[in-house]
């Protein structure tokens, strides 16, 4: 499954601005970077895209505001099977947790939604007695194309 539809345009800004939070031109233009994102975006790629936008965007403010959104629970930060070292790569949340399948060969990374998933989520908030917040699953393997 791709990546989910990007977002409304202006939602994670919006979101954002009712908690309080300062809009920048620099916030907004990394903010439009990660909601029009069709693949998962390391930080070193959200700046370039940014910069395009808003030339003064720097590389601290991309990571102050990555985190900024991780604390606001708008993102999440994934490091995909380590594929790329300790490359991080960020998405936005799209309120269903889904799984990471990452081919080890050519890199390309799929999105899988599961009743099943969710059935394994909802078995182990009883079983353990535990509330989960964050679930993630990443699955490394080969894709179709590359066992062939």
């Amino acid at each position: 499954m791709p990546l989910p539809q990007t977002e409304i345009p202006g939602r994670l800004q919006a979101q954002l601005a009712q908690r309080g939070v300062r809009m920048t031109p620099q916030r907004r233009a990394i903010l439009s970077v990660i909601e029009t994102a069709k693949k998962h975006l390391d930080a070193s790629s959200i700046l370039r895209k940014a910069q395009r936008m808003d030339a003064s965007v720097d590389r601290s403010t991309v990571y102050r505001t990555l985190d900024l959104l991780k604390r606001h629970g708008a993102i999440d930060e994934l490091d995909l099977m380590h594929m790329e070292g300790e490359r991080h790569f960020y998405e936005r949340k799209t309120g269903r947790d889904h799984i990471h399948i990452a081919c080890l060969r050519c890199g390309k990374i799929t999105e899988f939604e599961s009743e099943l998933f969710e059935n394994l989520k909802r078995q182990l908030e009883r079983d353990c007695n535990f509330h989960i917040l964050v679930a993630r699953l990443e699955v490394g393997g080969y894709c179709p194309a590359c066992r062939r």
